[in-house]
């Protein structure tokens, strides 16, 4: 992933705030000064936040979990669309549905209705309708089409939500809020940093701005896709690899029974064992991630507390985990661990559909 300067950057027009008396003073850290009653940001913190960003969306991206992203203003638009379809990512460019993350077993049930007209005009069944019926039912798929398609492939709760506007979807960030759902923004001088997770200082009005941001948390999330799809390919080739050595040992059992043969194949088998428990470390699930409500942070501060995998969190205490959290940052205070347990055990019994079933009903994770 190439970098981003300072100077593309400046030539974009990202630096350009909001008026002075319309700013929000939450702001001030990531303002550079006020030139004709308006206030410039600065973007040398804009590249850092958004390294730091880029960073957290890699591995969300990297773990399997789909990212949301948001834009309704008319500038921004056609540009979020076009960047979160090519990396298949779901988006929301038109009206946001109250109740999109919140409600999410409802926006479910409409998006699956969309699903059964299309099997309807497959199978014939469409045809058998009066003509009256048929222009209603294509009207209805054409709204959710319009609201809903681009989110069809999205069957469980994002692992994150990306907003462009923060003022604009307020609505958006307050239910990510409640389900402690990560928040990345581009966050302009009148808005309130406060609310997001991981903020990238920015103009958000103009199309050029959201364009070269949008270009580059892109390109993180399709590095994180990347790096998933060389994960799943190292495990296809090492299972054969895996399977090979087992049967090593039963050829050495059925050579000759020296005394010194058997010393030697037992040193083998000692030095062999570590080797197959530090694999095990490996590929037991510890993206702690995939429990629902656990964000990126959430999950740093519980592995360095030394809940690493989901058999540790599945024997832990919620109690203990909610002190955790709340000494790793008062942001993280509002957390309720739970379910957690309950999920971790799920994951580490390997129960998978089980736990997606679960968090799809679920809301948040929090029964």
């Amino acid at each position: 992933m190439a970098k981003v300067e300072v100077k593309q950057l400046l030539e974009a027009g990202v630096h350009f705030g909001h008026l002075t008396r319309k700013w929000n003073p939450n702001m001030a850290p990531y303002i550079y000064m006020e030139r004709n009653g308006i206030h410039v940001i600065n973007l040398y913190k804009t590249v850092a936040k958004m390294d730091e960003a880029n960073e957290a969306l890699r591995k969300i991206a990297a773990s399997g979990r789909k990212i949301l992203f948001v834009a309704t203003k008319k500038q921004a638009k056609d540009i979020v669309a076009e960047k979160a379809a090519n990396v298949n990512m779901p988006y929301i460019t038109e009206r946001w549905p109250g109740g999109m993350l919140t409600n999410f077993v409802t926006i479910r049930k409409a998006v699956k209705k969309m699903a059964s007209i299309d099997r309807m005009k497959k199978d014939g069944t469409f045809l058998t309708l009066s003509k009256k019926e048929r222009l209603q039912v294509d009207r209805l798929r054409a709204k959710l089409e319009k609201n809903l398609g681009s989110i069809a492939d999205m069957t469980r709760l994002p692992g994150a939500i990306f907003i462009v506007d923060t003022m604009r979807e307020h609505i958006a960030v307050k239910e990510a809020q409640k389900l402690n759902i990560p928040i990345f923004a581009m966050v302009d001088t009148n808005s309130d940093p406060r609310d997001v997770d991981f903020l990238i200082p920015s103009n958000d009005d103009a199309s050029k701005s959201i364009d070269i941001i949008m270009a580059q948390v892109t390109d993180a999330v399709a590095e994180g896709l990347a790096e998933r799809k060389a994960e799943k390919q190292g495990d296809k080739e090492a299972k054969p690899a895996a399977e090979v050595k087992k049967e090593a040992p039963k050829t050495e059992k059925t050579t000759p029974k020296e005394e010194v043969k058997a010393e030697d194949t037992a040193v083998t088998e000692e030095k062999a064992a570590p080797k197959k428990e530090t694999k095990k470390e490996k590929t037991t699930g510890d993206d702690l991630t995939k429990i629902e409500g656990v964000g990126p942070k959430a999950a740093e501060a519980l592995v360095n507390a030394g809940l690493e995998t989901f058999t540790e969190i599945a024997k832990a205490n919620a109690d203990n985990m909610k002190e955790i959290l709340t000494e790793a940052s008062s942001r993280m205070a509002h957390l309720d661990p739970t379910s957690w347990p309950k999920q971790a055990q799920m994951a580490a019994d390997g129960k998978w559909d089980e736990l997606k079933e679960w968090q799809d009903n679920v809301k948040g994770g929090i029964e």
